[in-house]
């Protein structure tokens, strides 16, 4: 029997902060220029910064390093939270696109904790 090896899409965190990034990139696209410059830029570099560094851990080698990278990815979900609602706030989102970023934000809190925990219980190194 041949032994399967993880791959990057067999990660949860990683395929949903993914399709969340590309969510949030196709409703922002859409945004003005002034709303695009100021709140725009900074949800979408911080939502893709979100998968960005799930996929720099997953390609380090050492224990340490990847998680340093999910931790990162971590926090770069905090700050899509606050870019969230201040885009609702600032009635930049209809409330489908808040509840429907919300929801999928949610999410990622236990699936990164959950990838962390993985690898510290299955990485000796």
């Amino acid at each position: 029997m041949q032994k399967k090896y993880l791959q990057l899409n067999d990660i949860d965190a990683y395929k949903t902060s993914f399709t969340l990034s590309n969510y949030v990139w196709d409703v922002i696209i859409k945004w003005d220029t002034f709303a695009k410059r100021t709140v725009g830029e900074q949800f979408v570099t911080a939502m893709d910064s979100v998968s960005a560094n799930i996929a720099e851990g997953f390609g380090r080698y050492s224990k340490k390093d990847k998680i340093k990278f999910y931790r990162y990815s971590s926090g770069s979900l905090k700050e899509c939270f606050d870019w969230n609602q201040k885009s609702k706030v600032r009635k930049l989102l209809s409330e489908e696109e808040y509840i429907h970023i919300f929801g999928e934000l949610q999410k990622l809190p236990k699936e990164v904790n959950q990838l962390i925990q993985f690898t510290n219980q299955k990485l000796s190194i």
